[in-house]
Parts: C-alpha cells; sequence; structure tokens
C-alpha cells in the first residue's frame, strides 16, 4: 500500500511537472502569437509610412515637372505672341503705303507726283515690315520636356523587403587594449551599402573564452557608430576580461551579432584594509578620511601606558589594544598610536603594477607608498625598512619628500593634483609620478622579498584611490630611462632582506 502510494506520488509529481512545463510552453506560444500580431501591424504601419512618404516624393516631382512644363509653354506663347503682334502692325502699315502709292500713279501733275513718290520712297525705306524676321522666334517642340520613367518603373518593380545584414566579424588582432581603454575593430563579410550604423555591446567577465549565461553581468550598448572600430577610455579594469560583440543595422533592421570576442583586461584592483586602519581613519572602499573622534578615549589610554617618554616614531613593540574589534584579515593589529596608517587589502607578488591617489585640497599631511605585511602597528610609512613612501606635508611648512628606513630625501618638486604610484616587484622598482604630466616624481630601487601592500598615512584631510588601472604606455616608455637612475636617488635604495 504505502509503496503504492510512494508510486503514484511520483506519477502526481511528474505529471504536475509536466503540466508546469506545457503550461510554460502555452504562455510562450500566447506570448509568440501576441509578438507576431503585434510586429505585423507595426511592420505595416510602417509600410504605409513608407509608401505615403515615396508617394509624396512622387506627388513633389510631379508637381516640379508640371511647373517646368508650364513656364516653357508661356516663355514660347509671351514670344510668339509678341512677334505676331509685331507682324500684324508691320502688315497694316504696309497696306496702307501700298493703297497710298497706287493712288499715287494716278497723280497727272508732274510735280505733285514727284512729290509723292519722294514720300513714298521714304516711308517704305523706313517700313518695319522690311526690318521683321520671318522666322519664329520659338519652336512648338517641347520634347526637350518630355520624360521616360522606365529605369523608375523598373526599380519601383522590384522593390522588396530590406534584407537582414549579416554578422560583422571582429578582427582580435586588430583591437587594442592599452591605457584603460579598448579599441575595438571589425569588418563586414561582404559589402553592403546598406548599412547606416553600427551598435557595439560589451561586458565585463572574469571568465576566459566565450560568454557565459551564468553570474554573468548584462551587456551595456553604444548605439550609433559610424564607423568600422569604436574606442572605449576611461575604463576601470575591475574585471580580468571584456566580452564584445557588434551587429551591423540598416533602416529598418539590426543583424545578428558577431561571435563575441574576449579581450583581457587585467589590472591591479584593491581596497582600503578597514580592518587594520588607525581608529582615527574612517576607510570606505577607496577612499580614506581624518576622523579626530575615532577611538580618541582609547587612543589617550594607549599613549598613556605604550608610549610614555617616547619621541618621534613610536615604540614598535607590540601590546594588544583594549576592546578593539578582531581584524578580518590575517589578524593583523590596528594601526595605533600615530601611526595614521591604513593598507590595501590585496598584496603584490608579482608582476608591474599601478595606481593613482588624490588628495583633498585642505590635507595636511599625508603618505603614498607600499609596505610588507610585517609594518608594526606603531610603524609609520618610511620610517622602517619595510616601507617606502613619499610624504607630503602642508603643516606650518611645505615639504615633499622621498622617505625608506628612517631616511628622507627631499624633492624639490611641486606637488601634483594626483600622484601615480608604479610597483615593479620582479624588477624591485617603486616610481612616483605626476599622473597627468606622467613626469616622474622619484624612484626608489630595491629587492622585495616578501609581498608588499599598498600604503597611505592620513592626518587632517583624506585620500581618494583609483585602481583598476593598466600601466600607463607612457610610465612604461620611461622605465629604460629610469633604470638607468644614479646619484642622489641612491641614499635610499637599500637592498631590504
Amino acid at each position: 500500500m504505502d509503496s503504492q502510494k510512494e508510486a503514484l506520488q511520483r506519477i502526481i509529481s511528474t505529471l504536475a511537472n509536466k503540466n508546469d512545463e506545457i503550461q510554460n510552453f502555452i504562455d510562450t506560444l500566447n506570448q509568440t502569437l501576441k509578438g507576431v500580431q503585434e510586429n505585423s501591424s507595426n511592420i505595416l504601419t510602417e509600410l504605409d509610412e513608407e509608401f505615403d512618404s515615396l508617394y509624396s516624393i512622387l506627388d513633389e516631382v510631379k508637381e516640379s515637372m508640371i511647373n517646368s512644363i508650364k513656364q516653357e509653354q508661356a516663355r514660347k506663347l509671351q514670344e510668339l505672341q509678341s512677334q505676331l503682334s509685331q507682324c500684324n502692325n508691320a502688315l497694316e502699315n504696309s497696306e496702307e503705303l501700298l493703297e497710298f502709292a497706287t493712288r499715287s500713279l494716278d497723280i497727272k501733275e508732274a510735280e505733285e507726283f514727284s512729290k509723292a513718290a519722294r514720300q513714298i520712297k521714304d516711308r517704305v525705306t523706313m517700313a518695319s515690315a522690311f526690318r521683321l524676321s520671318l522666322k519664329p522666334k520659338v519652336s512648338d517642340n517641347m520634347t526637350h520636356l518630355m520624360v521616360d520613367f522606365s529605369q523608375e518603373r523598373q526599380m519601383l518593380q522590384t522593390l522588396k523587403f530590406l534584407p537582414v545584414p549579416k554578422a560583422p566579424e571582429i578582427d582580435p588582432i586588430e583591437c587594442l587594449v592599452a591605457d584603460n581603454s579598448v579599441t575595438v575593430a571589425w569588418k563586414m563579410p561582404e559589402e553592403d551599402n546598406k548599412i547606416d550604423h553600427f551598435m557595439l555591446e560589451y561586458r565585463k567577465t572574469n571568465f576566459d573564452g566565450l560568454p557565459r549565461v551564468k553570474d554573468e553581468r548584462c551587456w551595456e550598448t553604444i548605439d550609433n557608430i559610424k564607423g568600422t572600430e569604436y574606442t572605449l577610455s576611461g575604463l576601470k579594469f575591475d574585471s580580468k576580461y571584456m566580452n564584445f560583440r557588434v551587429r551591423a543595422c540598416n533602416k529598418a533592421v539590426a543583424g545578428e551579432y558577431s561571435d563575441p570576442v574576449t579581450l583581457e583586461t587585467k589590472a591591479l584592483n584593491f581596497s582600503l584594509d578597514n580592518s587594520s586602519s588607525h581608529l582615527n581613519l574612517k576607510v570606505e572602499d577607496t577612499c580614506v578620511e581624518w576622523d579626530p573622534t575615532g577611538g580618541k578615549g582609547q587612543e589617550n589610554k594607549i599613549k598613556g601606558k605604550e608610549n610614555k617618554g617616547r619621541s618621534g616614531t613610536p615604540s614598535p613593540k607590540r601590546t594588544s589594544v583594549g576592546s578593539r574589534p578582531p581584524a578580518v584579515r590575517g589578524s593583523r593589529d590596528r594601526f595605533t598610536g600615530e601611526s595614521y596608517t591604513v593598507l590595501g587589502d590585496t598584496a603584490i607578488e608579482s608582476g608591474q603594477h599601478y595606481w593613482e591617489v588624490k588628495a583633498q585640497k585642505d590635507c595636511k599631511s599625508y603618505s603614498v607608498g607600499v609596505a610588507y605585511k610585517t609594518l608594526g602597528k606603531f610603524d609609520q610609512l618610511g620610517k622602517t625598512n619595510t616601507s617606502w613612501c613619499i610624504h607630503v606635508n602642508n603643516w606650518l611648512q611645505n615639504t615633499f619628500a622621498a622617505k625608506h628606513n628612517n631616511k628622507v630625501k627631499a624633492l624639490d618638486i611641486t606637488v601634483p593634483e594626483r600622484i601615480g604610484v608604479f610597483c615593479d616587484f620582479d624588477g624591485g622598482q617603486l616610481s612616483f609620478y605626476d599622473a597627468n604630466s606622467k613626469q616622474l616624481l622619484y624612484s626608489f630601487k630595491t629587492k622585495f622579498t616578501q609581498p608588499v601592500l599598498p600604503g597611505f598615512m592620513v592626518w587632517c584631510g583624506g585620500l581618494s584611490l583609483s585602481t583598476g588601472m593598466q600601466v600607463p604606455s607612457a610610465v612604461r616608455t620611461l622605465q629604460k630611462s629610469e633604470n638607468g637612475m644614479t646619484g642622489s636617488a641612491s641614499s635610499l635604495n637599500i637592498v631590504t632582506q
């Protein structure tokens, strides 16, 4: 009995699932039927509009041609009427003169006859009849305004539905990824003069190869591209790859998408590690601001117990901090004392990487650089052999300097609005640039023996970061000359074990 019930239950479940599938399919069919009706109605409306537009053009052309014929007719009629009037006047004068001459033949007196003969001669000489052109000024021929619409009629008879454009072909060799920009180039498999524009779609992904349906971002669209290439600029490369596809559009319809192409857009992405930041720092993703109220009581307790009598650099002695929240990443302690520091949450273990930093205008003091994970919670950037940075001080006096292992190198350079940081882990190089002009500010040469983390110090102000950036082309071209630097920088270029 129980087994039969279970079997029946399975059958009921199967039937219910099948019913759901059929119902879903019915809904799909109904939706498709509705779509066919709506789309057909739209197409018919568009067809009427196109033919009405064509009729309107034909009416305009017809009206223009009728006007041309009427103008030509009026011109010729005016010329002929004028010529006819002149001829009638000449004929009337000539007949009057002929009648006078005939009467003069009957004059008997010689003197009177001679006088009449002279008058007739003078009038004949001046008569308009002898100056008239007896050829029509215009002909009655109107054949120059005849029309032959045989070609147009044939063309109209060949009217048909606009063909759907074929799918373009993206050429990966012609595509370029550089300076956080991507240039996508494509071509048509065959010439199509009906194409009006192209549509480019792209989306970011962490999957190599063809796009996947699951866990993929939505496509973003760029429409009305007139050429066969397009450059996306100012991108943040926060994914390893980007998918691209393109389709051609004519006046009526869009064609099929091209085969998607995946281009690598790998770059260093990191946020600020809030779990280890100083309590006087307010950290949010890629922004950090000085907060004088954060952990104030706790900081006073620490200063009284741990740092009594110290000067300059806080003691690196590690002591647990009261009731602070536990660290989330790597169980490291929060920075404390006068080490107003926060590190990035992603370690650099190899390769070349680049990011940029912008300080608030009223920021009194800040440092930008890298440090080993072992940087002590009391340690300040640049005052240990495990950290490298450039430091900007706008408090009391303005200074700009490079720091490492508690050694300082003053920089006689204007502090830029944005600072670019280039880290070549394998090549042992840390360089700082004016992010706008790409002018080199300072370069450390060392040998990194441990993974490094981006590091930031802020006092009275704030910093904002730009990550997900490729190493700029201008920075890459400077590396050869930069690698040959010697002289004043050598005092800080210490190999750290």
